[in-house]
């Protein structure tokens, strides 16, 4: 069955752990629910991706499509949704030097930063900020349930949760770029 009807009275306990019923409203469950929603975005964005031009990066002998770096992404959160979850599950230190990785080649093909930049340019890419900015909400909720002691949340799974944020922001970059379309700065006026 696909619903219980046991959180009809706003409570909930996290899926395979064995744990006390918690208010749905609480921070953990918050924190799921952000991670949910940017995994469910990202899923749009991946589709966005295939459906597109795809662009893509190399990292040694590796060529990884966006949306096959966005595929990875989304199991990667699965990992840390289990860990908020209070599975014994965490992330692997390689996956946060492999999106270093990425950031760092995918700077090597675009304009360097000067200014912020107006979202837009291509549908993908102005998908890919607004995945960005969920990306960083998720990323308070999640610290938030750490430094609150409701759970133990991994160096690496932080680490991973801070720099999803620029991957997405450098993902959103590319696809501008491999269009030619140039950023817009705000002016300010």
């Amino acid at each position: 069955m696909l619903y219980t009807g046991k959180g009809d009275n706003g409570t909930t306990k996290t899926f395979g752990c064995n744990q006390s019923r918690i208010s749905k409203s609480s921070e953990v469950p918050e924190c799921l629910g952000t991670l949910d929603e940017l995994n469910a975005f990202l899923g749009f964005c991946k589709m966005r991706a295939r459906d597109g031009e795809d662009p893509s990066v190399a990292i040694g002998k590796g060529r990884f499509k966006t949306s096959e770096i966005l595929h990875d992404v989304q199991e990667t959160l699965f990992i840390i949704q289990a860990e908020v979850a209070g599975a014994p599950k965490k992330v692997r230190k390689t996956k946060v030097t492999h999106v270093e990785k990425l950031v760092n080649t995918i700077e090597t093909l675009i304009p360097p930063v000067v200014s912020f930049s107006i979202a837009g340019g291509t549908e993908l890419s102005a998908m890919l900020d607004v995945a960005r900015t969920l990306s960083r909400r998720s990323e308070r909720r999640l610290v938030q349930v750490h430094e609150m002691g409701l759970r133990k949340i991994s160096d690496p799974s932080r680490a991973y949760a801070n720099r999803l944020s620029s991957l997405l922001f450098a993902l959103a970059r590319l696809a501008n770029a491999s269009k030619g379309i140039p950023e817009q700065n705000p002016s300010y006026r």
